[in-house]
């Protein structure tokens, strides 16, 4: 699968050229752009370096399986196919164990403390972790407490990435996509919503002033 010519936002939401929130985002066309340029720089790399791309589409498949967004899970999952195929079933057999609701965890402020919410801790299963290997079984077990317990991220959950063998630049890049995911999944899974009821989308669409539409348009 190719996407060099594809905006990922709008092909997660389902919107095409013409659709009234092809419009709508044409009026942001600095975020727009801004978020197509963070899928090329964290998904498809010029040169991926020590954070290969086949790790890079598993953790994004794995968090779009969080995040319950099936067009999503499909568009990734494609990806990692075209990528590294024999990675697709153990990354599926991880989601399938790690959903949850969420977010969960426990705040540091005492003053918070009423809206502590315990739920699972994460870890895929002996037989799962094998087949992704500790660097990705790591991984993924970081993206989990990022979607679902980020409150209770510490740096012991950084060391055992490290012990796992990510280097501190790979880290960053890691807790980079995993945070872009989130924005990414979330702004097609709302626009998706919006579009499922036209008169909605047409009083959005409405509400973008003329001279702005013309200037981008």
């Amino acid at each position: 699968m190719t996407t060099a010519s594809a905006d990922i936002i709008d092909l997660l939401a389902g919107i095409r050229p013409g659709d009234a929130l092809s419009h709508v985002r044409d009026a942001r066309a600095q975020a727009r752009e801004n978020a197509q340029r963070s899928f090329e720089a964290l998904l498809e790399p010029a040169v991926a370096g020590s954070f290969p791309l086949a790790e890079r589409y598993a953790v994004a498949a794995f968090v779009a399986e969080l995040h319950g967004f099936a067009q999503a899970v499909d568009f990734y999952r494609d990806l990692l196919d075209d990528e590294a195929a024999s990675l697709t079933p153990a990354v599926a057999a991880a989601a399938d164990s790690a959903r949850a609701q969420g977010p969960y965890g426990r705040y540091r402020e005492p003053v918070l403390r009423s809206e502590d919410l315990d739920g699972p801790r994460w870890s895929p299963e002996p037989v799962t972790a094998e087949a992704l290997g500790d660097r990705l079984s790591a991984a993924l077990a970081h993206a989990h407490l990022l979607v679902f317990r980020p409150r209770e991220a510490r740096p012991e959950h950084l060391r055992a990435l490290v012990a796992a063998g990510w280097s501190a630049d790979d880290i960053i890049s890691l807790s980079q996509l995993i945070a872009f995911l989130a924005f990414q999944l979330r702004s097609a899974w709302a626009l998706r919503v919006i579009a499922a009821h036209p008169v909605a989308a047409h009083q959005v669409a409405a509400a973008v002033p003329a001279s702005v539409e013309g200037a981008t348009s």
